[in-house]
């Protein structure tokens, strides 16, 4: 693959394709077709794709520490083994919204979930199960991501079109200091899912843009990398070396309330999973979950 340049590696059509995650165990990457909650696994070295499981509306997963999935899904979490089975671990974990949507583990297990319908919200998961409200009144909670020197998190609201960057206390996993670190103009899209490299650049997927942004760690946009799909929606690292950028997209429709004005809705707008290598640029491994919840009766 040339450098910068984009490969259709999974011929797929999710309606709502999300939350790539490079699992190195396993050498595949998992990502997830929310309303369908299938969980796809890509093996790029047998270049095949195919459904782990199939499961309620899944907003989004990590990696486990044992190695399994842990899914945040309309109000219940569940593990995920690789042999395909899922376990309900909690239900009713946030009442008053519909599911969850972006998530991430932090350096010490926990996970922190946005939450999506109504009062959009961030809630931290400690890792014996405890909930903590971190935000309210988001619009749409989304891609998460922590400075090189772990004193910082990213956090994107898509519907302002604002990434926030805070400032994190890894010993308590508290949040403060809420500042914006880049803000997207209409015309060119909304921010969806993040990732960042090993360099401390964060890369943004843009819902309506049809492409990767790259920030330097001052907020400087340094360069934009463009997808034949108009919603580009996370973006995450994978391969052995964690130097190819792996996109999901979206096919799904609607009214568009936060489109971009002349956003051309006959254009295809995704469902495929997409690749792209960009010399001298990797990503860093994904921290894993440890949240254990207690027994249920």
């Amino acid at each position: 693959m040339a450098d910068g340049q984009v490969e259709l590696v999974a011929e797929l059509t999710c309606e709502t394709g999300e939350n790539p995650l490079w699992h190195p165990d396993e050498n595949r990457l998992f990502f997830v077709d929310i309303p369908s909650g299938t969980i796809y696994g890509y093996r790029p070295a047998e270049r095949t794709c195919s459904p782990l499981a199939r499961t309620r509306v899944t907003g989004g997963f990590t990696l486990q520490q044992d190695g399994s999935l842990l899914l945040f899904q309309d109000g219940s979490v569940a593990t995920l083994a690789m042999d395909g089975t899922i376990r309900e671990v909690a239900r009713d974990c946030c009442p008053g919204n519909d599911r969850f949507n972006d998530v991430i583990a932090d350096p010490e297990g926990r996970v922190f979930a946005g939450t999506m319908g109504g009062n959009g919200r961030l809630l931290r998961f400690d890792t014996d199960g405890r909930v903590t409200q971190m935000l309210q009144g988001l619009g749409i909670p989304n891609g998460m991501g922590f400075t090189l020197d772990l004193c910082g998190m990213y956090f994107t609201d898509s519907a302002p079109r604002r990434i926030y960057h805070f400032d994190y206390d890894r010993k308590t996993g508290d949040l403060e200091n809420q500042r914006v670190f880049a803000e997207i103009p209409r015309e060119v899209g909304c921010p969806d899912g993040m990732a960042v490299d090993a360099e401390g650049y964060i890369w943004t997927a843009i819902w309506y843009g049809g492409r990767l942004r790259r920030y330097a760690p001052d907020g400087r946009l340094d360069r934009e990398i463009f997808f034949p799909a108009t919603q580009t929606s996370s973006v995450t690292f994978g391969g052995a070396a964690l130097d190819e950028l792996y996109v999901t997209s979206a096919a799904s429709g609607g009214d568009d309330p936060l489109a971009p004005i002349g956003y051309d809705r006959a254009a295809f707008r995704g469902g495929p999973l997409y690749r792209t290598r960009l010399g001298g640029v990797w990503g860093k491994p994904a921290f894993r979950s440890r949240v254990k919840f207690p027994e249920r009766a």
